[in-house]
């Protein structure tokens, strides 16, 4: 494949899970009122994964792929540590707070990348990295306060989890010819795993079944844990870590307004002048100037 087509594929698989990430917040949010945010966890990543595994089964090969131990580390990272820790900041902190501060994944991204990849930031998107960091610190607001520290720590502990995940990917599949439906879905069932064990551990409240429940848990496995997950992998392996870090950054802003559409969580200044800032940085980051 040509690398601007590529480019392009990679680019729309992350419009896509943009709209399924950024919407799911909604949903995660309103489905805990039936739930523990563990058990929902553990629920809809098994869906996740069974999903995964068929479409394995039917396109391509259930062998696992190299280096298995690295890739039950991207899953005990990408999916246990991620969603665990970010559900577990929700216990205490606010959701809409809890789901940005999982979002400073992208500076992690490009720490890890710059040590482990050796991928080189040119001064363009070192302008975009400035200014999104600028709109997230505006989007966070820390003046008015996190919601508590011990939170705020397990919230920038799940985005470093998912950074870690996201690097190691990465380098695998820069050097090894790795399937993007075979990692995902391997890296799924350790993660998986590691979920399940935690909701057995932990106690929460009863389950309350209900339509809505039902209808979250489906969203979930299917769109958000399933197909989002194959299509985050699809566009790491085609763009620089960093790009394909900091370019999530509009899964946040998206989540914002649907928020204030659905929910009439009404946006502060602050917040809005935050968006354009991250917006302008994606522009940034994403541009590419033409060839002679």
């Amino acid at each position: 494949m040509a690398d601007g087509q590529s480019r392009r594929s990679a680019l729309i698989a992350l419009g896509l899970l943009t709209l399924i990430w950024s919407y799911n917040w909604i949903v995660m949010k309103q489905a805990l009122r039936y739930i523990g945010p563990f058990d929902f966890s553990a629920i809809r990543y098994a869906l996740g994964t069974a999903v995964l595994f068929a479409l394995l089964l039917r396109r391509d090969s259930l062998r696992p792929p190299p280096w298995l131990p690295l890739v039950a580390v991207i899953g005990l990272a990408q999916t246990t540590g991620f969603q665990a820790l970010v559900q577990w900041a929700l216990v205490s902190g606010g959701a809409g707070q809890t789901a940005l501060l999982a979002y400073t994944m992208p500076f992690w991204v490009l720490l890890l990348g710059w040590g482990l990849l050796s991928e080189k930031v040119s001064q363009l998107q070192a302008v975009g990295l400035i200014v999104a960091a600028v709109g997230l610190l505006l989007i966070l607001e820390p003046w008015l306060g996190f919601g508590g520290a011990f939170s705020t720590a397990l919230a920038l502990a799940g985005g470093f989890c998912w950074a870690l995940g996201t690097v190691l990917s990465k380098w695998l599949f820069q050097r090894k010819q790795v399937s993007v439906l075979s990692l995902t879905a391997w890296q799924m069932l350790f993660g998986c795993l590691g979920l399940i064990v935690l909701a057995g551990l932990v106690p929460e409240q009863p389950i309350e079944w209900s339509g809505y429940l039902i209808g979250a848990v489906i969203y979930n496995g299917l769109l958000s844990s399933g197909l989002a997950w194959l299509l985050w992998l699809m566009a790491v392996q085609r763009l620089p870590a960093h790009v394909a870090g900091l370019s999530s950054l509009a899964i946040p802003v998206l989540s914002v307004a649907f928020a204030w559409a659905l929910l009439g969580e009404r946006p502060s200044a602050a917040v809005v002048g935050g968006i354009v800032c991250i917006c302008a940085a994606l522009l940034v980051i994403n541009w590419r100037p033409k060839r002679p």
